[in-house]
Formats: C-alpha cells, structure tokens, sequence
C-alpha cells in the first residue's frame, strides 16, 4: 500500500513539475521538487528529466548539469532520453564540450548513449564545422555496437554541404548504401541541395533521377530545392521541365515552387 501511494505521489507532483516547466516557472517548479523531498518520495528519472529539460529551456546549463550528477548521486534509473534532452540542448547552444562530457557520464550510470544521442552530439560538431570531430563519432558508434542510421549520415552530410566540400559529402552519401543502408528521401534532397548551392545544379538533376529510380519518392521539398537551384544557375529550360514533371507525378505545387518558378522566369 505505501508503495502504491509512493508511486501515485510522484506521478501527481510530476504532471505538476511538467505544467510548471513548459510554463518556464522553474522556481516554482523546484519548489514541488523540494516538497517532494521533504515528504519521503523518491523523485523517479520522469521527474528529473522534466526539471532537466525545464532548465535547458531557461538556459540554465550548470544547474542542468548539477541536477544530471545528483541523478547519478541519487542511484536514480539513468535513460537515454535524460542525456539526450540536455545533449540536444547544449549542442544547439553550440556548447559541445560539455556535452561530450554527458557521454562520459552515461557509462558510468549504466546506460549507453543511443542513436538519437550520438546524432545529437554529431550534429552539434557539425554546426562548428569540426567534422573530424563528428566522423570520428560514427566510428565510435560502431565501435560501441551502436548503428548509425541514414540520419546520421545526413547530419555529416548536410554539415559538408553547407561548407561546399561536395568532394566528402558525396562519399558520405555512398558510404550509406555500404553500410547496409538505404539514402531515403532527406538524404538525397540534402545532398541535391548542397550541389545547387556549389553551383552544380546538373548533378543535382542526375541524383533526383538516380533518387527515383532506386525507388525513393521526391518530395516537395525536393523539387522546390532543385528548382530553385536550376533557376539560380540560369538553366531556365531544365527548371521548366521540372515545374511540369512536378505537376505531372501528382504533386500539387505549393507557393514555394510557384514564387521561385516564377522569379526564376522573370530573371531570364
């Protein structure tokens, strides 16, 4: 019986710690966590997790990290979830040293980063161009019987692509189908996107035909990122030709495609 109210008490301060953080009222909401503690009831990874994420949208990134160790102080079951939440943040913060460390805790904890981790924090190296950096975490993925996904490799991807190094972008892409994989429909605009920004639209119409006819479906903003890069590099005819592919395979164009179609006519 008193386990059963231990359990009811945290999912009720829970759901209040939870309304509170997405409210951004952190200090009332560490206010319940303190309640909590007064009582007796053991705070579980749900209500950590929350406060975590609570702090990482206020920005308060020590307090964050603080409240991780006491996680592991606490002996409370450790997800991958509550690592990624706060990893996830502090790459997008562009604070990625700190971030590796939260890996470095995870396996002391018992827990082993996950894919959606590793691509989080491969992400953050990439949005600081240290793609040595971000390579080596697919090897060490591997190395830890962790498989990168296509998403993975459409984080490096798009990082190379971004910087016009289409030389490593490229063979990223077809190191894909090496691993087993299959470059889904992201992979491919990602990549059909970064040659139309290196002034290469051609090749990114040779992937859009080699995207189909390995069975993977253009989207719109598949068609919307070549058209636009076509028009850009002043190949007016190919553009044309793909406005009305566009229309014919059942897509319906929206005011994206019809504003770039249009601008990249009156260019001409």
């Amino acid at each position: 019986m008193e386990e059963r109210n231990q359990v009811t008490g945290v999912y009720v301060y829970n759901m209040i710690i939870d309304s509170l953080c997405t409210d951004r009222q952190i200090a009332e909401a560490f206010n319940f966590f303190s309640e909590i503690i007064r009582k007796g009831i053991s705070p579980d990874v749900i209500t950590y997790s929350t406060l975590i994420l609570g702090l990482c949208i206020s920005k308060q990134w020590k307090e964050a990290t603080r409240l991780l160790n006491e996680m592991v102080n606490r002996k409370v079951n450790l997800d991958a979830r509550t690592f990624t939440i706060l990893m996830d943040a502090l790459c997008k913060e562009v604070k990625v040293s700190e971030a590796v460390e939260i890996v470095e805790v995870m396996n002391p904890g018992g827990e082993e980063p996950d894919t959606v981790t590793y691509n989080a924090l491969m992400d953050g190296y990439c949005s600081q161009s240290k793609f040595k950096e971000a390579k080596e975490i697919i090897d060490l993925m591997v190395g830890r019987g962790c498989a990168p996904n296509v998403h993975s490799y459409s984080i490096l991807i798009n990082g190379y692509c971004n910087k016009r190094n289409m030389t490593e972008a490229l063979r990223l892409f077809y190191e894909i189908s090496q691993m087993g994989l299959v470059p889904d429909t992201v992979a491919y605009t990602t990549l059909i996107g970064g040659f139309c920004h290196a002034g290469k639209p051609l090749v990114a119409q040779q992937l859009l035909n080699e995207m189909r006819a390995r069975g993977q479906h253009p989207n719109l903003i598949t068609y919307c990122t070549l058209l636009d890069g076509l028009c850009k590099n002043q190949c007016l005819a190919e553009a044309r030709a793909l406005f009305r592919e566009m229309k014919e395979s059942g897509l319906h164009p929206n005011i994206v495609a019809y504003s770039i179609h249009i601008d990249g006519m009156c260019r001409a």
